[in-house]
């Protein structure tokens, strides 16, 4: 399948994800744990990597798959990292407020892009660094308020350690991308392989975190294994569907793509999702909205298109004595 066919269904799947979210409420509040969907996410995941593994492995030649401890234990680190973003994100919200915190995460475009070319190695053109500042201005234009409401002013009100621990959020979530892509191409293993070392750690830690939380409240409702599904819908599962299938895009785009086609691809589920949600919950379309949307399309088509397609190359006209030459080489008599 085609890079670009798996980036476009990406982005029709995380832009549905807050839609469906949001629809698992009922009466604004959400009637499940929802610190289970993760953890069920992560067994999805695990689930079918492990079922086309198997299938893989029914073929001839059989998978690649390196089992030394040294590779192993490298599996981890993205879920430490992540472990390490979501209590950075809990911390950056006691200084900064929501729209201020969603104007700040878009620094992850820029730094994704700095830490692709430090640890991997990749270069990018001028014109694609223009892009990518591009995609970030765009995504801010786009979640910025008018100017006339309090919302504005906060942006630029919030104190140093807000802005600090914004930075550094961006940064632990562009050096997760980063780091997972360094495993996924770090050899010719089989993905499916690498996905289940992957999700096994993340169901792992996703099931340490469910029990802190017991702990946390003195198992007051019982040990979570037993209220894992208590106020499921129908909903709540298509939520869980959703982000373990955005997970497995997500590493198939590490493994034959890149990070950049992630954060394009992320960044334009944004937007669709603003979008859908004029129709859906009567969000009111801003002049911000769609002047992002056309900074963002621009952004993209610098990205991804051709250089000949971006400029004009001027056509040479060649000089009357280069015309005689020509004329002269084409009579030369041929043996």
């Amino acid at each position: 399948m085609q890079w670009y066919l798996v980036a476009a269904l990406l982005t029709v799947l995380t832009s549905s994800q807050g839609i469906l979210t949001t629809l698992s409420q009922s009466n604004g509040e959400y009637k499940y744990d929802y610190a289970t969907v993760p953890f069920l996410a992560e067994v999805f995941k695990l689930a079918v990597s492990s079922l086309l593994l198997w299938k893989e492995c029914q073929k001839s030649p059989p998978p690649k798959m390196t089992t030394e401890w040294k590779t192993v234990a490298l599996f981890p680190i993205p879920s430490i990292i992540y472990l390490i973003h979501n209590n950075v994100q809990f911390a950056t919200l006691t200084y900064v407020d929501t729209s201020t915190y969603q104007i700040m995460g878009n620094l992850k475009i820029v730094t994704t892009g700095i830490l692709f070319r430090l640890f991997l190695g990749r270069r990018l053109s001028n014109l694609q660094w223009m892009a990518i500042v591009m995609l970030a201005v765009g995504t801010t234009t786009s979640q910025v308020r008018g100017c006339g409401e309090a919302s504005c002013d906060s942006l630029f009100s919030a104190p140093i350690q807000g802005y600090m621990l914004g930075i550094l959020s961006a940064c632990l979530s562009a050096l997760a991308g980063i780091y997972t892509e360094f495993l996924m191409k770090k050899n010719n293993d089989s993905l499916y392989w690498q996905n289940i070392q992957l999700y096994t750690f993340g169901t792992i830690f996703n099931m340490a975190r469910l029990l802190m939380d017991d702990f946390r409240g003195g198992f007051e409702n019982g040990p979570w294994w037993q209220r894992i599904f208590n106020g499921y819908t129908i909903t709540t599962w298509l939520v869980v569907l959703n982000l373990g299938s955005t997970g497995l895009l997500v590493s198939w785009l590490m493994k034959h793509a890149d990070n950049i086609v992630k954060v394009y691809s992320t960044s334009m589920a944004m937007l669709l999702t603003m979008i859908i949600s004029l129709f859906l919950f009567n969000f009111k379309p801003t002049l911000q909205l769609f002047l992002g949307i056309i900074i963002c399309m621009m952004s993209l088509h610098m990205y991804f298109a051709p250089p000949n397609m971006l400029l004009d190359m001027p056509v040479t006209v060649k000089s009357d004595e280069e015309k005689l030459i020509e004329v002269s080489v084409d009579r030369r008599p041929h043996s």
